[in-house]
């Protein structure tokens, strides 16, 4: 089936994804580019419109990223975000200067001419996220301004014969109110998009999709247990059942009775063959003397293939292997000029030594929220589906410096308390991501009448749409007092709890 598109140019902002994500909330389906695709290319995927978005560059600079002037000639609608606005406006043939000491940065009140397609539903004040240095000085012929801050002259501009829109702040965000009913604006009254993309048709596509790509193939799902990995083995296996093998690898990293319940959820459920790989030893092994972050992650993914590979081998030629990688894993891993926050073990294409002739990732568009939805709709049970998001290296990344067998089962039982405690509270949905982490500090602390010289354990938890950007969660002091209650009583060798109150950024919501 062929959806209504939006192309969002990505010009190398940080809120990129954030973008598509958004216009994907108005059932309007859209695919990411990056800023130098050829013009054929973009024609050839007949967008209903053309989204550019921010970056960290000044279009005057020769070495920032010009598209194609070609794109303003398809007659396609455009909505400049930006540098995405200054560039339209430049490009066009109109000015950027840079502001000097009249940067914007945050919540800035903008004044808006209403009669504005874009601005349709709109208050005549709205408050808007800045984040800019440049800004159009003169506008291109055919523009006019729409909106307008006590320091930025064109702050929104329009050439509405031609679809061409710019706003110079960043509508994608929370902290622009009104953002999201703008894009809605866009596609809609610009666009003039019907929103023919949902959930239950995007699976539809991509059952056909992964049917055609796998034939009459074999496939291998590297199945964690958790969301993301839940969601992608049942959207596979409903596509080619008994073609499809799941599986679990029990690296000795889960958490707390995890890889029962996994097992216990997942033989039989689907429609495939499950199979457990007890590789607890084996990772272990590979993981001591390691403290660095990066090199257990990278250790544990390796050996995660490398038991993907031994599992293949048992049931013969396997064409294809199947994970859950999703957007935030994409992006963190770095995406083009990105720069790299941390790498995930499942994203980068597959190591020159694999068997797997191909990947399968039909979540890679996907975020977090959207993976639950479709989990929903694939008639998972409820508790799978909003199980705590859990990373692949597991426990690896939980443990600060060398992972060692001691160190996992304290971290098992106080997290553990830690998440029954939450539970208990009501607060299990209302905080997005909450864990414990053992940290590589070891301090004096008394019990009874004895000193101890024990481990600190990190509380963890965190509120987000999105799993990009996340603030710390104002748990109860009365919760936080039973959780370290508990655990020091209930847990040895832990004598001291913290509660981490960082968001992200700066933070990243894990700790490794």
């Amino acid at each position: 089936m062929n959806h209504e598109m939006i192309i969002v140019l990505d010009f190398g902002g940080q809120y990129n994804q954030l973008i598509a994500r958004r216009v994907r909330e108005h059932h309007v389906y859209c695919e990411i580019m990056p800023w130098n695709k050829p013009i054929a290319e973009i024609k050839a995927k007949n967008p209903k419109g053309i989204i550019f978005t921010g970056g960290p560059n000044s279009v005057y600079d020769e070495k920032s990223p010009h598209c194609d002037p070609a794109i303003f000639q398809l007659g396609v609608p455009v909505l400049g975000i930006c540098y995405g606005c200054q560039l339209m406006a430049y490009t066009l043939g109109g000015k950027v200067g840079n502001a000097h000491e009249k940067s914007e940065y945050g919540k800035t009140e903008v004044t808006f001419d209403t009669s504005s397609k874009l601005l349709k539903g709109i208050d005549e004040k709205e408050i808007c996220w800045m984040s800019h240095t440049d800004f159009v000085t003169d506008l291109p012929e055919g523009f006019r301004i729409v909106g307008k801050t006590a320091t930025c002259p064109a702050a929104a501009i329009e050439c509405p014969d031609k679809g061409f829109y710019g706003v110079q702040f960043h509508p994608e965000v929370n902290h622009t109110p009104k953002g999201t009913d703008m894009i809605h604006n866009f596609l809609y009254e610009v666009c003039q998009c019907s929103g023919d993309w949902t959930m239950t048709n995007y699976i539809e596509d991509q059952i056909k999709k992964i049917r055609e790509k796998v034939g009459d193939g074999k496939a291998l799902c590297a199945l964690s247990g958790g969301v993301d990995s839940s969601v992608v083995a049942a959207l596979v296996s409903k596509a080619i059942g008994k073609q499809l093998t799941c599986v679990f690898v029990d690296h000795g990293l889960m958490r707390k009775n995890e890889g029962d319940e996994v097992e216990a959820v997942f033989d039989g459920f689907f429609d495939s063959h499950f199979v457990r790989a007890n590789a607890q030893e084996r990772f272990l092994n590979k993981l001591k003397g390691i403290t660095e972050p990066e090199a257990k992650r990278k250790t544990i993914g390796e050996e995660f293939i490398r038991v993907f590979e031994d599992e293949a081998k048992k049931i013969g030629k396997v064409q294809y292997l199947v994970q859950g990688t999703i957007y935030p894993d994409v992006i963190e891993s770095g995406l083009g000029d990105s720069a790299v926050i941390k790498s995930h073990h499942n994203v980068g294409g597959l190591p020159s030594v694999v068997d797997f002739e191909e990947l399968i990732e039909p979540l890679r568009l996907l975020f977090k929220d959207e993976v639950r939805q479709m989990g929903i709709e694939l008639g998972l049970p409820e508790n799978l589906v909003w199980r705590q998001p859990f990373p692949g290296p597991g426990l690896g990344i939980r443990v600060i410096g060398e992972v060692t067998e001691d160190k996992l089962a304290i971290l098992r039982e106080a997290d553990a308390i830690f998440r029954e405690e939450i539970a208990n509270a009501g607060l299990d949905r209302s905080i997005n991501q909450y864990f414990a982490v053992i940290t590589d500090v070891r301090s004096v602390g008394v019990m009874g009448d004895f000193r101890t010289y024990d481990y600190t354990v990190a509380l963890r938890g965190v509120t987000t749409t999105d799993f990009m950007t996340a603030d710390w969660a104002r748990i109860p002091y009365d919760v936080l007092d039973r959780v370290s209650v508990r655990i020091v009583n209930e847990v040895k060798h832990i004598n001291r709890i913290v509660y981490d109150i960082t968001s992200k950024p700066p933070a990243t919501i894990e700790w490794e």
